[in-house]
């Protein structure tokens, strides 16, 4: 069973109608106790930062995040918040994967970035088993992580950014692999089978 937290921010019924369409039991909710029934966990997200951070420490998800073995998928903002710090509202974040999100700042370049771009794996990783490197995925965002440590595949717009990270049982995706057709329910499909 999936669990997908629900902490006021994020797009949770595609989420779960992605999931229901793979045939996978998955259920929403804000509470960690019942989360804590989850084999494994999505993090979706939209909107900004700093409201995200409140909303997460609001609802006393925050500490449960820290301490989480349960393998995690964080999705656009979901995965942003993943990281020690955005400048996005000059946010303290979960601190789960080294590194800064930071806004796009290349002159000429439109943001938010919205619509299809190429994800090139940079090493080996079982979410991306099955998906070719240059494969097409949605992305809608104004703000990214450059390629670290962490980083399991990249995309470029403007600058080389951090499509999906890796550390442990974290996992996190910039795009939005509900919205990027099959090659995004094939990536889901991989999270489902980890572990």
């Amino acid at each position: 069973m999936i669990g997908i937290i629900d902490y006021g921010s994020g797009n949770f019924g595609s989420v779960r109608n992605a999931l229901d369409r793979l045939g996978a039991g998955s259920f929403i909710s804000s509470s960690p106790a019942e989360l804590d029934r989850a084999e494994k966990l999505i993090l979706p997200g939209v909107g900004a930062a700093g409201n995200a951070m409140r909303l997460i420490a609001e609802s006393g998800l925050e500490g449960w995040l820290r301490g989480l073995e349960a393998p995690l998928l964080g999705i656009c903002l979901g995965m942003q918040l993943m990281f020690d710090y955005s400048q996005e509202n000059q946010t303290a974040c979960l601190g789960l994967v080294p590194g800064t999100v930071e806004p796009f700042a290349v002159p000429g370049l439109r943001t938010p970035q919205i619509g299809w771009n190429r994800v090139y794996p940079a090493v080996e990783d079982p979410l991306f088993r099955d998906i070719p490197s240059g494969e097409y995925f949605y992305f809608v965002h104004s703000y990214y992580a450059a390629p670290g440590a962490a980083t399991v595949a990249t995309g470029i717009y403007g600058v080389e950014f951090s499509a999906a990270v890796t550390r442990a049982n974290i996992r996190g995706v910039q795009f939005h692999p509900e919205k990027s057709g099959p090659a995004g329910l094939r990536l889901l499909e991989n999270f489902i089978s980890l572990c």
